[in-house]
């Protein structure tokens, strides 16, 4: 590992994703130089549309929150249907002790875009192109290929190379680092929409389905739709992605009670919603964004993980990128992504649905109105990103989860 470095000059990047874009926007203004390689055709869309509150501070950091709340629409709160007639919602201004009380939906290529021009104002150079690394032989460092460090105009390999190529995984497949997967298999099928009725302006709409779940989220225009079940279902509802799309919309009951619904764009496939690698970092490289990890997308924490862990990396390299900053960087992540991983878990299983009933009830007792400031300012910023690495929080839900249920059975309410 790298020990005594004074100062990481270089710095390449392999991939200009929110990760990658926003770790080279900060280092950049730091004075280093910094080389962003992306060669990648994405999608016409793509998963993390929809924001949570503890984003805000890093678009302010970056200076451009002005900038994707032109194209966005604003997110005062979120909106969780268990059935048909049975649905609770949630304002992020109502929330004790939130430190910001909104979000945004955002069109992931213009958000994307923001982050890469922010990179380029900060000093940062784009390669389009994919960079082509080289495992020295006998050893856990790499190299940049000639053909790349010629491509970024260097003379000399980086001092650091940093993966941010998503699920592409660059170093973790070169270098076969070991990982965690989540229990389910799920496919989602996503697509934009007209006509798609919303319960609350601006909320992301999160629902159970016979089989799975749906996500809405309004995007100016249009709702961005998201379908996510097991794969042997959709294949029963037609050969290719499309059609399963557009039949399961017509056969499912809390979607045909949307009425009719035109798709105005592509389906796009979606799987292995859950993954993280154990190790972060090596002599001379280390894993940001997707790379590292991500979870499933059902709380919308995909861009707050990649934009914190893109902030806490930046912090690493600065103070020299030695074994004690990386291996804190690197603890840091696997927190932040194991602690969204059991939240997730406690959507799945039908505690959390089974948690926000029984809390809706109690507030109104006599207990239950004592109790609720304190549940207020830790359970919601949960969610929120605010409070999902606070030991007391989370700590908190754990044990609401196992403990306050009021003996209602929480399969009742889990996602099949």
């Amino acid at each position: 590992m790298m020990r005594g470095v004074a100062r990481i000059e270089t710095v390449a990047i392999l991939g200009a994703g929110p990760a990658g874009a926003s770790l080279g926007a900060y280092l950049a203004r730091g004075g280093r130089r910094v080389v962003l390689f992306d060669g990648g055709k994405r999608p016409p869309i793509l998963v993390g549309e929809s924001l949570v509150p503890a984003v805000i501070p890093f678009l302010r950091r970056l200076g451009i929150e002005a900038e994707v709340a032109s194209y966005s629409t604003f997110k005062p709160g979120a909106t969780f249907l268990f059935d048909l007639d049975d649905t609770i919602s949630f304002r992020f201004a109502d929330f004790r002790g939130a430190r910001t009380t909104y979000a945004y939906n955002v069109p992931r290529d213009r958000f994307d875009q923001s982050i890469r021009d922010a990179a380029l104002r900060a000093g940062a150079r784009l390669v389009p192109q994919h960079a082509r690394v080289e495992r020295e032989p006998g050893s856990e460092r790499i190299r940049l290929a000639d053909a790349s460090l010629e491509a970024a105009g260097l003379s000399a390999q980086p001092d650091f190379v940093v993966d941010a190529s998503g699920r592409a995984r660059t170093l973790a497949r070169l270098f076969d680092l070991p990982t965690v997967t989540g229990d389910r298999r799920d496919t989602a099928l996503h697509a934009h929409a007209e006509g798609v009725p919303l319960l609350f302006p601006g909320h992301v709409h999160t629902g159970r389905l016979e089989h799975g779940w749906a996500w809405r989220i309004p995007l100016p225009g249009r709702v961005s739709v998201g379908l996510v079940m097991d794969g042997a279902v959709l294949r029963e509802c037609g050969d290719g992605i499309e059609e399963q799309f557009d039949r399961y919309l017509g056969e499912d009951p809390a979607l045909r009670a949307w009425g009719p619904v035109k798709r105005v764009t592509p389906v796009v496939k979606y799987s292995n919603y859950q993954l993280r690698t154990l190790r972060g970092f090596g002599p001379g490289w280390a894993l940001v964004g997707d790379a590292f990890g991500f979870v499933d997308p059902v709380l919308s924490s995909g861009l707050l993980l990649a934009l914190n862990a893109a902030a806490a990396l930046a912090g690493a390299i600065e103070s020299g990128a030695g074994d004690g900053a990386l291996r804190r960087f690197e603890s840091g992540v696997l927190r932040h992504l194991a602690n969204w991983h059991r939240v997730v878990g406690y959507f799945y299983d039908g505690r959390l649905f089974t948690l926000l009933k029984v809390g809706e009830i109690a507030k109104h007792g006599r207990i239950g109105r004592l109790l609720d400031p304190h549940f207020n300012k830790h359970l919601p910023r949960v969610f929120t990103g605010e409070a999902i690495n606070g030991r007391y929080s989370i700590g908190l839900l754990d044990f609401m989860v196992r403990h306050a249920l009021a003996g209602n059975d929480p399969r009742t309410l889990a996602v099949r």
